[in-house]
Formats: C-alpha cells, sequence, structure tokens
C-alpha cells in the first residue's frame, strides 16, 4: 500500500504540474480545427507537413515579391489588404473538401481568369487528389471549385498545359509506377485519361517545348536513395507531348536537381525550377538557366534567385521550407507567380512524438530513483530467474555447456548487481541530511521538468504561431504604440516580440521625447518605423499619418506584453466588427461617472468601454475622428490632463454608433506589465490616475453623451474569446 500511495501521489503531482503548464505555455488554437466551420476533418497535423500556398507579384520572374508587399486592397472587406497564405487547408475545408494542406501548384489561364491546380492531402484517404480553384481578381482570392482528379493511388505535381486547342493534365503517379496523359473533357474539374505516356514511376515531371521538339523532364527515384535523388534528373524527348518518347543520351543528368515547378523562357532564355538537392526541402528555391539542350547534350547552370520571404521563423507560413514554383506572364506584362511554403519539416510530429514519449519515460525513471532513495521501492530480481533461466535444457554437448555456464554466470551477476542498487543509491544519498534533502528536490524537479517537456512535444504543436483566416483570407495590420526615453528597454523587448507576430507587417513607434532609438538597435523581423513628435502629448498617438499602409491598426502600449495568438484572436474578432474597436481591456461606466478597474465591469456582468492601450481599429475611421472640429475640446482637455486620450476615442466612437454596439472585446490569455518593473508608469499613482480618469469620464460625457446607458455582456460570441 505504501508503495501504491507513493507511486499514485508522485504522478499526481506531475499530472498537476503538466495540467498547469498545458494551461499557461499553450495556445489555445494548438492542433485547432475552429477556424473550419464545416468540417472537423481537415486541417489536422500532418507528418509531411502543413504546406500552404502564397501569390507574388513582380515585373519579371526574377523580381517577384509577396502580395503583402504589393498592398492588394479591395475596401468592401476587412480581410484586406491581402497576407500570404491565398489558399490554405481551411479553405479547402471550408468548401467541403476536407485537406490537411495543399501543395504542388501550377497555373492555367482563360481570359481573365485564373485555375490554380495543385495537390490537395486527404486527411481520409491520407493519399494526395488533385484540386483546382479560381481567381477572377488576379489572384489575390481564390474559390476553391472541388476536385478535379481522384484515382485510388497518390496523385500530386498536376502539371498542366494546351496542346492544340486541348487542355491536359500530366500529374504524377509515382506509387503506380506509370507516367499518365489525362484530357480535360470539362475544364476545369472533368477529366479522361487519354494515354500512358511512359511506363516508368517519375516524380515531379514537365514538358518543355523548345526548338520544335517536346523535352520531357523528371526524376526515377526506385534505384537511388539518400541524399543524392534529388539530384537525379532524366531527360526524353518527342515531336508530339503525346510521345512517343525516347530517353536522352546523357540519361541521367546528375548535374540537375529534382523539378520544383514549370520551366520558363525570359528574355529569349530558357530556365527549369529546381528543389533541393538533400533529403529534406530547402527554404530556397533553384532556378538552372538551360545552355544546351539538344538529343545530344544537355547543360545547365544554377543562376541567382531570392524570393523575399520572412523573418518571423515558424510563424510565417513559409519559414521552414517551400520547394515549388509556378511563374506565368498575364496579358497585362505583368508576371505572376504561385509558390508553396511551409513552417514546420516532414518527419517533424512523429519526430515531436517520440521525443515526448522519450521524455515521459525519463519522468517515470526519476520517480523510480525517489522511490529507491528514499527506501519505499526496491529493485529485487529473484535469484532463480537467473540461476534456472537454463533448466531442463540439453547441456551434452561441450559447446553448450560452455555457452549455458557462461551466460548463466553473467544473468547472476547481472541481477546481483540490480539488486545492490536501491542501498547503494541511499548510501550515496542520505534523506535526512541537508544534502539528500536537496538532492530529493532536485530530482523531484527534474521529474516535473521532463514531464513538461513530455507534454510539450506530445501535446504543445510545433511552437508555431499561425494566423486566424477570416473568410478563408489572412490579412496584416500595421502595429503602433507610443513610448519616449525612459523606456526604451521596454520598447526593445516589445519590438523583438510583436515582429515575430504572424499578422504585424509594420511597428510604428510614436516617439514623444528624448532622443530616438537607431533603428539597428531594435531586433525586429519586419519593418519599424519611428516618428518623432514636435510636442509630448497623449494625442500623438491618433494622429493622421498616410504612411500607413494597413486598414487595421492595432495600438498597444509598449508596456503590455502578450502572446501572439491573442493578438491574433483580437485581429480576426475586428475583420468580423471593422466599424468598433475591438480590444482586451474592457471597463464599464455607470451613472456615478467613477472610473473603475475591470473587476468593477465584471461584477456588472458587462462593458461599455475598451481602452485603447491594446485595441484594433480602422485607421481612417478612427484617426479621422479623433482629429476631427467635433473632437477638439476632447483633445485640449486631454492635453490638459496628460490623460485620457483612450477614454475620449471611446466616447467619440459611441456618439458616431448612436445606440449600436461600439466596442468589442477579447479576452487575453496572458498579458503582462512591464512597466512595474520600471516606475516609469504613467498610472504609476493607482488613486491620482483614477480620479483624473473620473474627471474625463464627466467632461467626456457633457460633450459627446453619457456611456452609463450601454453595457455588452461578456460572452455574448460564439467564439468564447468575450468570457
Amino acid at each position: 500500500m505504501r508503495r501504491f500511495l507513493f507511486v499514485v501521489s508522485c504522478f499526481g503531482l506531475y499530472a498537476l504540474v503538466a495540467a498547469t503548464y498545458a494551461w499557461l505555455a499553450f495556445p489555445p488554437h494548438i492542433g485547432r480545427t475552429d477556424h473550419v466551420s464545416s468540417s472537423s476533418l481537415g486541417c489536422r497535423e500532418d507528418n509531411e507537413g502543413s504546406w500552404s500556398i502564397g501569390v507574388y507579384y513582380g515585373d519579371s520572374p526574377f523580381t517577384l515579391k509577396p502580395i503583402e508587399t504589393m498592398n492588394v486592397w479591395r475596401n468592401e472587406s476587412a480581410a484586406w489588404p491581402v497576407a500570404n497564405p491565398v489558399l490554405t487547408c481551411a479553405s479547402l475545408t471550408n468548401s467541403g473538401f476536407p485537406s490537411n494542406f495543399v501543395v504542388d501548384p501550377f497555373l492555367y489561364v482563360q481570359g481573365d481568369t485564373l485555375y490554380m491546380f495543385f495537390e490537395n492531402k486527404n486527411p481520409i484517404t491520407m493519399q494526395g487528389d488533385i484540386g483546382v480553384a479560381e481567381s477572377t481578381d488576379k489572384g489575390a482570392t481564390w474559390k476553391p471549385l472541388g476536385i478535379a482528379l481522384d484515382e485510388p493511388w497518390h496523385l500530386s505535381f498536376p502539371f498542366v498545359f494546351n496542346y492544340n486547342g486541348q487542355i491536359y493534365m500530366m500529374p504524377e503517379s509515382n506509387e503506380l509506377g506509370q507516367l499518365r496523359l489525362y484530357r480535360a473533357v470539362n475544364f476545369p474539374l472533368i477529366w479522361n485519361l487519354e494515354k500512358v505516356i511512359l511506363q516508368k514511376p517519375l516524380v515531379d515531371t514537365t514538358i518543355i517545348h523548345h526548338q520544335g521538339s517536346y523535352w520531357l523532364f523528371g526524376s526515377d527515384h526506385t534505384s537511388i536513395f539518400g541524399t543524392k535523388k534529388n539530384g537525379h534528373l532524366q531527360i526524353w524527348y518527342s515531336t508530339t507531348p503525346l510521345g512517343p518518347w525516347k530517353p536522352h543520351k546523357k540519361n541521367p543528368v546528375h548535374n540537375g536537381a529534382r523539378n520544383g515547378g514549370r520551366a520558363f523562357s525570359y528574355n529569349g532564355n530558357l530556365y527549369r525550377v529546381g528543389q533541393a538537392s538533400g533529403d529534406s526541402y530547402e527554404k530556397k528555391i533553384r532556378i538552372f538557366k538551360i545552355d544546351v539542350l539538344s538529343k545530344e547534350e544537355y547543360r545547365e547552370v544554377q543562376v541567382p534567385f531570392d524570393l523575399e520571404t520572412s523573418h518571423k521563423g515558424q510563424n510565417s507560413w513559409n519559414g521552414v521550407r517551400q520547394h515549388h514554383l509556378d511563374v506565368i506572364q498575364l496579358s497585362s506584362g505583368e508576371y505572376i507567380g504561385l509558390v508553396d511554403g511551409d513552417r514546420v519539416t516532414s518527419g517533424d510530429l512523429f519526430l515531436r512524438v517520440s521525443l515526448g514519449y522519450a521524455s515521459l519515460v525519463s519522468a517515470i525513471t526519476v520517480v523510480v530513483l525517489l522511490g529507491f532513495l528514499l527506501g519505499i521501492l526496491n529493485c529485487i530480481v529473484p535469484s532463480t530467474w537467473c540461476v534456472n533461466y537454463y533448466a531442463g535444457k540439453r547441456t551434452d554437448a561441450v559447446l553448450n555447456l560452455k555457452t549455458t555456464s557462461f551466460v548463466s554466470e553473467q544473468l547472476r551477476r547481472m541481477c546481483s548487481r540490480l539488486n545492490r542498487v536501491p542501498p547503494f543509491l541511499r548510501g550515496l544519498v542520505k534523506p535526512n541530511s541537508k544534502f539528500g534533502r536537496l538532492a530529493l528536490v532536485l530530482i523531484l524537479l527534474v521529474g516535473a521538468l521532463l514531464t513538461c517537456v513530455g507534454i510539450r512535444y506530445i501535446h504543445g504543436g510545433s511552437g508555431v504561431v499561425m494566423a486566424y483566416p477570416f473568410k478563408d483570407h489572412v490579412s496584416q495590420f500595421t502595429l503602433a504604440t507610443m513610448t519616449y526615453d525612459a523606456r526604451l528597454w521596454n520598447l526593445k523587448m516589445y519590438v523583438k516580440h510583436y515582429s515575430r507576430c504572424p499578422s504585424v507587417k509594420e511597428i510604428l513607434v510614436i516617439w514623444n521625447k528624448g532622443p530616438p532609438p537607431e533603428l539597428n538597435e531594435l531586433d525586429s523581423a519586419v519593418p519599424v518605423r519611428i516618428r518623432v513628435e514636435k510636442k509630448n502629448s497623449l494625442n500623438n498617438r491618433f494622429n493622421i499619418d498616410p504612411l500607413i499602409k494597413t486598414r487595421a491598426v492595432l495600438e498597444l502600449d509598449d508596456d503590455i506584453m502578450m502572446s501572439c495568438d491573442t493578438i491574433e484572436k483580437g485581429f480576426r474578432v475586428w475583420r468580423e466588427h471593422p466599424e468598433r474597436l475591438v480590444g482586451y481591456y474592457p471597463r464599464f461606466v455607470d451613472e456615478t461617472m467613477s472610473y473603475s478597474a475591470e473587476k468593477f465591469a465584471r461584477s456588472h456582468k458587462g462593458y461599455n468601454m475598451i481602452l485603447t492601450g491594446a485595441a484594433f481599429m480602422d485607421v481612417g475611421f478612427a484617426f479621422g475622428l479623433y482629429q476631427s472640429e467635433k473632437a477638439r475640446l476632447g483633445r485640449e482637455f486631454v492635453d490638459e490632463q496628460f490623460n485620457c486620450e483612450d477614454v475620449l476615442l471611446n466616447f467619440l466612437y459611441a456618439n458616431v454608433s448612436g445606440l449600436g454596439k461600439a466596442v468589442e472585446y477579447v479576452r487575453p490569455s496572458l498579458a503582462i506589465d512591464t512597466s512595474k518593473f520600471s516606475g516609469v508608469a504613467i498610472s504609476g499613482n493607482t488613486n491620482q490616475h483614477y480620479m483624473k480618469r473620473s474627471k474625463c469620464l464627466r467632461r467626456f460625457s457633457d460633450l459627446y453623451g453619457s456611456l452609463s446607458d450601454r453595457r455588452w455582456e461578456f460572452g455574448g460570441r460564439k467564439d468564447g474569446w468575450d468570457l
């Protein structure tokens, strides 16, 4: 019973530690499908990765920039400006076609309509199907149309092309051991098998039309293993894409690289897109200029090529790897490229689970070690297990006698040593001594740490933070903060953390006082702009700034630290309600016009104000409203009190919205006020701060009307983020 209670209590303690750690550390979206509305089957963690597809534009194939850099707008939707990725597993799943990821995009253009064909990883069959989506706005948004091709085997790399007025698709059918050509019967969704053009298990195959001949490039990995297989390339040639195909004399072309998309021509030169040469995909796509392509010779050379990528690491949709590019020139002369990307590597899920269970086994070992040291557990191996192991076996052969004697002796020694472990350990660490107690505490902590590590690997996901899509699209916002020289240390920590959040496009620092820092002093993954103000005024927070490139601005005090996931939730809610202030700190103002903390709002089960020290807003609407003539007297009072700019904006929003809802609350999972560690907070004296804000409430009520007749309850939304 004593042993049982010890083991149960240890595991109970570790379970409590693990649960607390998971509650504090794991973003609620880990392994989530809550952003997938129509099916819970899609967007599951997949050991092959979490691939998605982005759009790039440029004046040439070598000057492509991501869509967020181009700042593509459509004012009627708060999902704009658009950011990559433009097609994800959620896009497909929400359209009724469950998907774990989308990869290998190919473009086909008909007039002003773009069609994207891609591999869709089906989470039910766990194989690739060929999906198709269309765009009527030059690739900014995509509407999934369905599954164009579904076979009993895995399909990928859907190379689509036109020949003699017919549209053909040549997907990879490596698993079947054939290279098949399909023809569109009712484009883009119905295809029939035209013919099997090669009886070979080729992967990532493309066709190039060059100097009157057709050239087929592909890779056969059946006889190649290890790091060399992605550098193995073979070539065939024919007078038509339908064949027959003849092998090139130089096959296999070992100096090449596995295809990574459609070949293209530019400035009279022919270029081939290649993947990495190693086992795993690189972050960098490779481009090869084909110098010689004939029936006797083939020669290519790698040329410089760099796609603009994010510095946010795993928080970026293509932060870890990308391996495919399809670039086409549109009728406008502009080039458009489709690129796939991933934030994790292949095998990431298996590796994390393996490490997680290994950590938990180590934690169990620690429990056993504690039991040994405390004298509760003993390692007793019965000697009969060793002595009688060969009982009843034949020992008439000399060799068998010697082997049996040797093995038995070794087993007896092993049993003896195992049985001496507990007393030996207790001799080293005496629980009643000061050193012994310290050792026991350290061992207990190591066990707790191993438990947390195990839970992190198994249930904590890959550690990435993803943007929450709205109407299947993601967007970006500008992060604005107001500060001065005494808070520079806050700013450095602030910029380093928030610049890694997926949806942050730029950080605007509104500098109110003292010499501003140099930009190289700030470790940022996004551009940082410092706007130095002439006057130290809280009104500067809402100065109209034509250099802000996004519709959404998050005004966030430099002393507030929250998780990126919390920030992404707020941005998702604002895109649902762009006419409102959406923030993380609710307040309730009643008839007494006395300013109170969030606890007061909770006691009244509702709120009517959101502090703009952490709030999303429409930059044109909010800043224009704040700088309007109507707000002039309010701004003067803010300067007089050196306080309440956030309160003023709430009154202005309420006045404009009439009786409609003007504010929206999002509960942060965890928020830390770093100013408490520095003593430079404006609200350091709470009583004085609240008195000033109560005066502001009364003044603004006289100017713009009361808020006390408004109250919106917590928990009014289905997402549960406002409880």
